[in-house]
């Protein structure tokens, strides 16, 4: 698989024609963001699922919807048609199929949130930092619908051995998000997530420690005093350096 250099792709025209075929055909993962936003979801489909309709592969080029809405609408199109497996899309080379895979569990009706989360797992836990945001991302509105049930499943996962897992506990419920609705009980309850916070307060890897921090970060914006006195508590009963940096981190916005 050829990867283009991190540092050179920064603006749609940074990538090359060679490299756009290679990520359409689904042969490649993307190695930036840029690379995700690039890929034609519609020749995608075409060329993994040739046996989908002409007419679907019409639906996601017609749309001029937002990065979210259009691997949903993959999904979904996958899915009402039954065109294809969960357990397929899980194992493609490309990133934003197995992303795919993780809207397709969504959007599983019939699938309680606990049996979502089982399926979303290895995903949560896949080593391309693309799917692992899919993941979060595909499970939000599950998660707001159901708070207590989601807190309730989620905090075991903060003890898991993979630091991926222990980052989707948190992630998955942070207070606001650019690409997600936003958990507005948190905004004003933050407290009713404390078990999972407190459970990372001092974890060793920084991938945790950054989403913690940005958990809180999101929280002062609404209970400021909270949030202080929440790292002021963290910062007493804890000497370990994972403690101040997220400390440090979550107060950033109220420290400007």
């Amino acid at each position: 698989m050829t990867k283009a250099p991190v540092k050179s792709v920064r603006r749609m025209s940074d990538i090359t024609p060679e490299r756009l075929a290679e990520l359409n055909s689904g042969t490649a993962e993307t190695t930036v963001l840029t690379e995700c936003l690039a890929i034609d979801f519609a020749l995608l489909m075409q060329t993994v699922f040739p046996e989908v309709p002409a007419e679907l592969h019409q639906q996601l080029s017609g749309t001029s919807a937002g990065i979210t809405a259009r691997m949903a609408l993959a999904a979904q199109l996958l899915h009402s048609h039954d065109i294809i497996s969960l357990r397929d899309l899980n194992t493609y080379q490309s990133d934003t199929i197995r992303g795919w895979a993780c809207y397709f569990i969504a959007q599983q009706q019939q699938l309680s949130l606990q049996e979502k989360l089982e399926l979303i797992r290895p995903l949560a836990d896949d080593h391309h930092f693309g799917v692992r945001e899919w993941a979060w991302l595909a499970l939000r509105n599950d998660l707001i619908a159901q708070p207590e049930l989601s807190f309730s499943l989620l905090q075991p996962w903060t003890n898991d051995p993979s630091y991926k897992i222990r980052r989707y506990a948190c992630e998955a419920v942070r207070p606001r998000g650019v690409w997600c609705a936003h958990f507005n009980l948190l905004k004003t309850q933050p407290e009713l997530a404390l078990p999972i916070l407190e459970a990372l307060r001092s974890d060793p890897e920084i991938y945790v420690q950054d989403s913690v921090a940005n958990w809180l970060n999101d929280a002062s914006k609404t209970t400021p005093d909270w949030v202080r006195a929440l790292c002021d508590r963290w910062l007493q009963e804890s000497a370990s350096p994972s403690t101040a940096r997220i400390c440090k981190r979550a107060l950033r916005t109220l420290n400007k």
